[in-house]
């Protein structure tokens, strides 16, 4: 079993990992925030199903995203927690 140093160590880096992987997302919750913006400015006063059907999938998509960024902040708080006890 490892020492408590070395389940330090590998802690701090699942938190650096998690951390990229939120600042990713983020930087995809940006562009999607932006292709949906393109969308309805290409698409102004269409009444076409696709287009609000589209602007509904885009929206899902950044919920999705936000709830995966809380879900990961939340297993670092986690680890933290772990981490903090040994």
């Amino acid at each position: 079993m490892p020492g408590v140093d070395e389940i330090r160590a590998g802690i701090a880096l699942s938190k650096e990992k998690a951390n990229a992987s939120v600042a990713a997302l983020q930087q995809a919750a940006q562009a999607l925030e932006e292709a949906q913006l393109s969308l309805a400015q290409a698409t102004s006063g269409s009444s076409q199903p696709e287009v609000g059907q589209a602007h509904g999938m885009f929206a899902e998509a950044l919920q999705g995203i936000t709830g995966t960024q809380s879900t990961i902040q939340a297993a670092i708080s986690a680890a933290d927690s772990y981490s903090a006890r040994l």
